[in-house]
């Protein structure tokens, strides 16, 4: 467990539960993904042909039908008066040609919303592989100062409420577009007159949809973002679910869950409402062009300007015109969710990263395990510093312990040896070079860590062993384990190495899963080792099997064990006393007994604590 813990930002916490305005960077946003899609010009331009291909074959249906409908009317007519008939062979013809119209307009359509589906679903793939590689090339002080659910809903929500929306709103975008052009030229070419009648209701139309993207936009916004701190609660609450029972937390975790719950209500519901109002307002104003356009279609045709047909045709695209500008209204609140949920990936993704690699870097065959901390000076924030001018020099094989009380810096300091903050003044170096002037991957492909936090994945043993090192045959990670004591229990275990672990391996012990950990570690045979209070979770028995352990693990490498239990580290080589950032003491065990100073004080408060248990 990290001494030095950033505060953290936790949602649904005091000043959490606040009104968010809309997206920051609307445009800037929509235009980052426009570029992420732009990738895939070939398939965009397909779904555009196929698109104006479909909208034009089932634009031209409603005219080609009026013909039919003008043929009906003519037929009728003739044969009231007993000078002919109905010609149903013309009209079975025209409504064959029709049905045909339809049938390409609706192959055509299938093929772009294929095209498309495969579009977004592989900008999907790119942008989870991204923000995958961006993790690991962000700061460490990102993660100490976010829950874990705030980072997955970026990968997963985010993502795929942007892939969906991306979907259905680009493909709606341009056939309403299409549309509108080809029912537009349509209307003009049966009668100016009723299309200009009918294109009043634009204007209303585009004043009713702006007001309401204006106000749905914020609320879009907040959904998205307190649906990553709902995330972020139940993914920590049932992480810590036994503490939250043991300490009868459960009223004010409900409370907090609840008051975070209510902001996404309250987004939610508003902003689903903005949207839905869009269609039976213009469902009232498309009826108003109905009976604008019947009305004058009617004193056309009894003038002879027009056929039945016609009217029949044109009340048709009156339909087809207001239809797509409803739908343009419906995709207004995919586009903006989709922009709100586009801003949030892509905030991520121009997150500050931590430099990968060195201008001039350092390339050793060999790592020795010499290290050297010399004026180190260090604060997570400037104008706070921890640590102050830490000076050690480190031999390769030596066991340093570094002791001290909570909050001492004994974690930072580990921190730091791994690059995982930079030094504000000073240098660490191994083997006599600058960590800084290494590549990260390669800095950190020298230390190998046992934690207090055991950390082991789904899979069975032998996998979780063989992580240390991926290319190790069975042989070797048998070998590990018996060198980290833990040969024995794994083989009585239903199983053996085959033994499939669980979600949180909470089917073997505390101290098992530490065993576990220190084979992995043998494993992959680090030259420096990082052993961060690896004993403090289990009994005596069990630490005396760890200790043993882990006596095996640092044979021949150079190793700094953090630890509160100072009767495991007596036989260290040097023993670092740390107190508010500084190294207050330093040498072996019995020269700080006796210095009698502040280690002996923590050393004898121990020792008395035992003797009292």
């Amino acid at each position: 467990m990290s001494e030095h813990r950033r505060p953290g930002r936790r949602p649904g916490g005091p000043g959490a539960i606040g009104h968010v305005e809309k997206a920051k960077d609307f445009k800037g946003s929509i235009g980052k993904l426009v570029a992420y899609v732009g990738k895939n010009k070939i398939g965009l331009i397909c779904v555009v042909i196929f698109v104006a291909v479909s909208t034009v074959f089932s634009v031209a249906g409603p005219k080609v039908l009026g013909k039919a409908t003008t043929a009906l009317a003519e037929g009728l007519t003739n044969k009231i008066s007993g000078i002919g008939g109905i010609d149903f062979t013309y009209i079975s013809r025209i409504l064959l040609f029709v049905l045909g119209l339809y049938l390409l307009s609706s192959a055509f359509n299938f093929i772009q919303g294929w095209i498309m589906t495969g579009i977004t679903q592989r900008l999907c793939y790119r942008l989870r592989k991204e923000i995958s590689e961006k993790i690991n090339r962000m700061p460490m002080k990102y993660f100490e100062s976010r829950t874990y659910g705030e980072v997955l809903s970026r990968i997963t929500n985010d993502v795929d409420t942007l892939g969906n929306s991306l979907n259905q709103s680009v493909t709606q975008i341009i056939t309403s577009v299409a549309t509108l052009i080809g029912v537009l030229v349509m209307m003009l070419s049966i009668s100016p007159l009723m299309t200009l009648i009918s294109l009043i209701i634009l204007p209303i139309s585009a004043g009713l949809i702006s007001f309401v993207v204006k106000k749905s936009q914020k609320y879009f916004k907040t959904q998205q973002e307190y649906l990553g701190h709902i995330n972020g609660q139940v993914e920590e609450v049932y992480g810590g679910h036994l503490v939250i029972k043991s300490f009868n937390k459960e009223k004010e975790t409900i409370q907090k869950f609840d008051d975070t719950n209510a902001v996404l209500y309250e987004s939610a519901w508003k902003s689903q409402f903005l949207s839905g109002m869009m269609q039976p307002i213009m469902m009232f104003v498309g009826n108003l062009g109905y009976a604008a356009v019947a009305l004058s279609g009617g004193i056309l045709a009894a003038n002879g300007v027009i056929t039945i047909g016609d009217i029949q045709a044109f009340i048709q695209y009156v339909k087809n015109f207001t239809q797509p500008i409803q739908q343009v209204a419906q995709v207004a609140n995919q586009v903006q969710l989709m922009a709100a949920a586009a801003e949030r990936v892509f905030e991520f993704l121009d997150e500050e990263e931590e430099e990968q690699t060195a201008a001039n870097p350092v390339h050793l065959e060999k790592i020795d395990g010499y290290v050297d901390f010399k004026n180190v000076h260090f604060g997570y924030r400037e104008d706070q510093i921890i640590i102050n001018d830490f000076n050690a020099s480190v031999k390769p094989g030596q066991k340093i312990a570094i002791v001290g009380p909570t909050g001492a810096g004994k974690t930072t300091m580990v921190k730091l040896l791994m690059r995982f903050y930079d030094v504000n003044s000073g240098e660490i170096l191994l083997d006599g070079h600058n960590i800084k002037d290494f590549n990260r991957r390669e800095l950190r492909d020298a230390f190998g860590m046992v934690l207090q936090d055991t950390w082991l994945f789904k899979g069975t043993i032998m996998e979780n062993i063989r992580y240390g090192k991926i290319e190790a045959t069975d042989e070797e990670v048998i070998a590990a384990a018996k060198a980290a004591h833990a040969h024995h229990f794994i083989q009585t275990l239903p199983g053996g190495y085959n033994m499939e672990l669980n979600e949180d391996a909470s089917n073997v012990s505390q101290g098992q899963k530490q065993l576990l950990t220190i084979a992995r570690a043998i494993l992959a045979d680090n030259r420096v080792l990082i052993l961060d209070e690896a004993t403090s979770s289990v009994d005596t028995r069990t630490e005396e099997r760890i200790q043993k352990a882990m006596d095996n693990l640092m044979k021949g490498r150079t190793s700094f064990i953090i630890a509160h239990r100072l009767s495991t580290i007596r036989n260290a080589d040097l023993i670092l006393v740390m107190k508010d950032g500084d190294i207050i003491e330093q040498g072996t065990h019995n020269e700080l007994l006796e210095m009698n100073g502040f280690y002996a004080d923590l050393y004898n408060s121990q020792f008395e604590s035992m003797e009292a248990v």
